[in-house]
């Protein structure tokens, strides 16, 4: 997605599912990569939650997701140019590269937020 206001904060959540088997090493690499992140200059927010409670489903998927397996992030960064310079970051490129293995979803699901408040 491209963000065309260049003032305005980018919010957004970043979602996927471990492989089983492969929640530790999801988990040691999203707080590795958290480090990362969090020292951009337009980072304002980068926090990785791991899902303790089952899901009771997704959209286009019929069995739930067992607990501890499903990661989301919440992310905010101060506009989109900000954003930009996130994804194109060296080590955002490997982490994505690492992460894809290890995850059900061909990549992590975005869902860009607009707040109404």
């Amino acid at each position: 997605m491209t963000v065309t206001n260049g003032s305005a904060r980018v919010e957004l959540v970043a979602e996927f599912t471990a492989r089983p088997g492969c929640e530790e090493e999801v988990e040691r690499l999203l707080l590795a990569f958290t480090g990362e992140v969090r020292q951009e200059p337009g980072c304002l927010d980068f926090t990785p939650h791991r899902v303790e409670a089952p899901s009771v489903g997704r959209p286009g998927v019929a069995e739930p997701v067992a607990a501890g397996s499903r990661f989301i992030v919440s992310e905010v960064y101060r506009d989109s140019e900000a954003f930009a310079a996130h994804l194109a970051a060296r080590h955002g490129a490997a982490f994505n590269s690492a992460l894809a293995p290890l995850i059900e979803e061909p990549a992590s699901m975005l869902t860009f937020l607009r707040s109404i408040a």
